[in-house]
């Protein structure tokens, strides 16, 4: 995990413990209060929106769920951590938003549907929702101030849905004027409007997390940004296959980054170290993967029909070792031209002396070609002590 994202994990779920429980107290006042006075003014409406605040409270507890178990470490069955708990907790919520919906429409549905049954409703009705109103756009400031502050998208989409209940209640309201005012059908019509609009959101989030289960991929600026990181790693000539895939609020990365391809083993190495604290670095960043080529492997691979380094080694000593040279070091590049190997030789410690002219009686040209190489450079190191401690320079013998 990212430093930044480690250290903004505690502040994020200590956020989300703390608007739960706002969200839950209001609601447990709430609910009491619109079903018990909807049940007395015979408002439907009021009724609908207090089954939609019963569904918030459930909401709300399953958030307090997610939130305790997202923030748990990687253990050997989750590695990557429990992120997507946010995501499923948020799939649950839409879900039991197009249940409470449908339900809401279905009883006003009924209701419309004998409307001739429908009765008066008491103005109690519209002093509670008044008051429901002003509580849940309250909530819904509060909720989103907070969650952008700790950038949690569960948070985010759990404060759009106080606003969605904001929103129910100005139509409950306004069906309650009407009711008053004469036209009973408002009533109802309002309870399906509300239950309308609580479906409707339902789908929404469900929809979106359904996405991010889906391994959806961050959007295109946010995967540019991150781009942009690794190309300017020094040592990144170019970034290709680069995929990132959702994972709660983070995302994984992957990316293949091309170096210099006859780098060490080591510079490769920490090269890509290199790139990948960079992308540590950004917020949006749970882990990344990154891969080292040499070459552009979407455009060019090696030929798999190369020899492996043990068949190369084992042919250089053959035939270098009975003219008195010692093999002290084989470098190969594999590269989608051929293969190029580069050998240091020292004078075996039996026969020293200079390496040039043993070297004259060896078919340099002939190896070549029985190693399957492109390219044979051959160097000597000119004393043993640098064999030893490989301090002094090499001179190129072919």
């Amino acid at each position: 995990m990212s430093s930044s994202a480690a250290e903004q994990s505690p502040e994020k779920h200590q956020v989300a413990r703390k608007t739960t429980f706002v969200s839950i107290v209001l609601n447990s006042v709430l609910v009491v209060l619109q079903i018990v006075v909807g049940l007395f003014a015979h408002s439907q409406a009021l009724i609908a929106d207090g089954v939609h605040s019963l569904a918030d409270l459930v909401s709300d507890f399953v958030v307090l769920v997610a939130n305790r178990h997202s923030g748990a470490k990687p253990d050997a069955d989750h590695n990557y951590g429990h992120s997507r708990y946010e995501t499923v907790a948020s799939l649950f919520l839409g879900v039991l938003l197009i249940a409470v919906g449908v339900g809401m429409l279905s009883r006003a549905g009924v209701r419309l549907a004998g409307h001739t049954a429908v009765p008066p409703v008491h103005a109690s009705a519209l002093v509670v929702a008044l008051v429901v109103l002003a509580s849940k756009e309250s909530l819904f400031r509060y909720m989103l101030r907070e969650a952008q502050r700790v950038r949690s998208a569960m948070l985010i989409a759990n404060a759009w849905h106080a606003r969605s209940d904001a929103a129910s209640s100005l139509v409950v309201a306004l069906g309650i004027v009407g009711s008053l005012a004469g036209i009973h059908l408002l009533d109802p019509i309002a309870a399906a409007i509300v239950g309308f609009m609580v479906a409707r959101m339902g789908w929404e989030f469900g929809w979106d997390a359904l996405q991010d289960l889906s391994d959806r991929a961050l959007d295109e600026s946010a995967a540019a940004d991150l781009r942009v990181l690794l190309l300017s790693t020094p040592g990144v000539k170019d970034v290709h296959e680069m995929r990132t895939r959702k994972t709660g609020d983070l995302a994984l990365v992957d990316a293949h980054i091309l170096v210099e391809p006859r780098i060490s083993v080591s510079e490769g190495h920490y090269i890509a170290e290199s790139a990948r604290a960079r992308l540590l670095g950004d917020a949006r960043v749970l882990d990344a993967l990154i891969h080292v080529d040499p070459e552009n492997d979407m455009l060019a691979r090696p030929p798999i029909d190369l020899p492996p380094r043990g068949k190369v080694i084992a042919q250089l000593e053959a035939s270098f070792v009975g003219h008195g040279i010692r093999v002290i070091e084989v470098m190969l590049h594999y590269l989608s031209t051929g293969l190029d190997i580069e050998v240091t030789l020292a004078a075996s410690c039996d026969q020293p002396g200079d390496v040039a002219p043993r070297l004259e009686r060896i078919d340099l040209e002939a190896l070549r070609q029985r190693l399957g190489a492109r390219h044979l450079d051959v160097r000597q190191v000119l004393s043993m002590d640098f064999a030893r401690r490989g301090a002094e320079p090499e001179r190129a013998l072919k």
